[in-house]
């Protein structure tokens, strides 16, 4: 019964899904804007042929579309598609994803931003190399290249998944297309057109975004009778439980969110190229204050989509019945039922999608290519700034190749967040942790900050691929009840399935002895993936703290008051000794003037 039911349904849905030749007209005119922003940007408006210009503007971007561009690099696809899908499937706790960036940009604004104005830094690797050694500076360089390698793929394959869901064309030709797109524009425009575009981009991902949760909330009643159904549905329970297992509590959503945003956004190349390409600190200040209310406004519209979606298909699961096939089709899915009888609606949301990966691949490919020549390529060259521009934007197209590859792999993947916070788990919380290390901890030295990424990396590591296929997380009860046409094909079938029920029952039953099933040790593998970067973060924390302490400082170990945090800085100076023999001392001023051994 359940697969004729099945086909019945799909057959029935599937008519209504589909991209109409509208549709088509408004992707390809909002493919056709990026495009001519990075022919505008790269032959109309041409500026100085130097690096700086290329990856920063020549420092004179505006405020507004740098923080409209923050904004639209960090709603990636997986933002779009995977969280209103994480509502759904497992309820409200991720939305403290969200609230954490009420948190985050103060500590973005006052602590980690100062340091790089004050100190005339644009690559934010270079800070380490500053505070604490080259070693510490290429240990971390290779880490965000690496997992900058890993989490491409994944930024634009999401998008293509979408439209192949509701075109049918094969997701790799939509691949290899948008990724020709984006690397054009990324390649020949520079920094002015990714930010340009992301600002486009960003508009076209609100009014999807707001319309989507609007038209849904309208065909279910209202706001009030969304609300109620998730609620007696389990979506808008909070878990308060600290447990190290859950998917998804209070405890490691906030937590991981705090560590893994200032780490992303304050922190990554990607962004911190952005911010440090405007004016002044004031300029930044500010950028970073609208990025924050874009991002709050635009993340709670995304999550109360996957509210609506759960409303709506509570009791018809197109996952259960197998007409989507991976949670992630979800929205797609939602989109075409919800907006599909409105004309060019579906393609403005695809748009939308694609709009999402498109800032956040075009971004993270151009900050890699900057970051990959500086650090690797220059030292081994003779400079030339066009010289470092052609190989920056060779190194774009390489990168845009290689995704159309990667796509292959990504496609295998189950669930695309749980992959997202595996990978940045292994590395998100040593970058966080030892910034705030030496931003924070004066003590901290060179020796200590390398160790403690080691140790991080290692951890986390281990625990990653260890766990890898080992958790499996249950989605919250969802039913097939009133799914359309339901009644007439189970009718059918009603009374031979009675029928079996009552001979089954009726039967002499055997006699069977059990015994309670043991409850399994618990393993530090089983800990929830939503853990891992907070936990990368805390172990690279312990371990610098207590090897600033138990190791000595390198002899050509430097300490420089400008290159810690303006909140630490009034209660701290340094002061060398007289003897070159000696380490430096430290004095912290308070009312008894002690002083503490670096």
């Amino acid at each position: 019964m359940s697969a004729l039911l099945n086909d019945t349904v799909s057959q029935a849905l599937a008519d209504q899904f589909t991209f109409k030749t509208t549709d088509y007209i408004v992707f390809a005119f909002m493919l056709s804007i990026s495009a001519g922003i990075g022919v505008y940007f790269g032959f109309f408006n041409k500026s100085a042929d130097t690096t700086d210009e290329y990856l920063m503007g020549g420092k004179r971007m505006k405020t507004l579309p740098i923080a409209i561009s923050l904004v639209a690099s960090q709603l990636s696809a997986i933002s779009i598609m995977s969280i209103p899908a994480e509502m759904y499937a497992f309820g409200i706790n991720w939305f403290f994803n969200v609230i954490s960036m009420f948190f985050v940009v103060p500590i973005l604004n006052y602590v980690i931003i100062p340091v790089f104005y004050n100190n005339n830094i644009t690559n934010c690797y270079e800070y380490l190399e500053l505070r604490f050694n080259s070693a510490t500076r290429k240990l971390q360089t290779f880490i965000f290249v690496m997992t900058g390698l890993f989490m491409l793929p994944i930024f634009i394959f999401l998008p293509s998944l979408a439209f192949a869901q509701v075109t049918g064309y094969n997701v790799h030709i939509i691949n290899t297309i948008i990724c020709s797109i984006c690397i054009f524009y990324t390649m020949i425009g520079g920094i002015k057109a990714v930010v340009w575009t992301d600002v486009v981009q960003a508009a076209v991902m609100v009014i999807s975004v707001v319309l989507v949760g609007i038209l849904g909330t309208i065909s279910l009643g209202g706001l009030g009778r969304v609300l109620d159904i998730a609620d007696k549905g389990g979506r808008l329970e909070v878990n308060y439980t600290f447990d190290l297992k859950t998917r998804s509590t209070f405890w490691n959503t906030f937590g991981a969110a705090l560590v893994t945003w200032t780490g992303y956004v304050g922190l990554n190349q990607s962004c911190v190229q952005r911010i440090v390409s405007l004016p002044s600190l004031t300029h930044a200040r500010r950028s970073l204050v609208l990025f924050g209310c874009g991002f709050v406004l635009i993340m709670t519209f995304n999550c109360y989509t996957g509210i609506v979606m759960y409303a709506r298909y509570h009791d018809c699961d197109p996952l259960s019945l197998g007409i989507v096939s991976k949670l992630d089709k979800m929205v797609p899915y939602l989109v075409q039922d919800v907006m599909g009888h409105l004309t060019g609606m579906p393609g403005v949301f695809i748009s939308c999608v694609f709009s999402a990966a498109l800032s956040t691949l075009s971004a993270s490919i151009n900050s890699l290519s900057g970051i990959v020549y500086f650090d690797y390529i220059k030292p081994h060259i003779h400079h030339t700034e066009h010289k470092a521009n052609v190989i920056m934007k060779l190194f774009v197209l390489f990168a845009g190749i290689y995704c159309i590859f990667g796509g292959i792999v990504v496609e295998q993947f189950s669930s695309i967040l749980q992959i997202v916070y595996s990978i940045g788990g292994i590395s998100f919380g040593s970058v966080a942790g030892v910034f705030l290390l030496g931003m924070l901890v004066p003590r901290a030295h060179g020796r200590a900050a390398l160790w403690s990424i080691i140790v991080s990396i290692a951890a986390m590591s281990y625990l990653v691929i260890g766990s890898w296929g080992r958790n499996h997380y249950d989605f919250m009860p969802t039913t097939t009840d009133n799914c359309p046409g339901q009644n007439a094909t189970a009718t059918a079938t009603t009374s031979a399935l009675l029928t079996l029920t009552n001979a089954t029952v009726n039967s002499t039953p055997a006699t069977v002895q059990t015994e309670p099933l043991m409850e399994p040790a618990w393993s530090i593998l089983d800990m929830s993936f939503t853990w891992y970067t907070a936990l990368g973060f805390v172990i690279t924390w312990v371990t610098g703290l207590t090897l600033s302490y138990v190791l000595s400082p390198a002899p050509d170990a430097k300490f420089d008051v400008k290159l810690l945090s303006p909140i630490v800085r009034p209660f701290v100076e340094y002061e060398l000794t007289s003897s070159a023999d000696e380490m430096h001392e430290l004095k912290v001023d308070t009312k008894q003037g002690e002083k503490i051994k670096a």
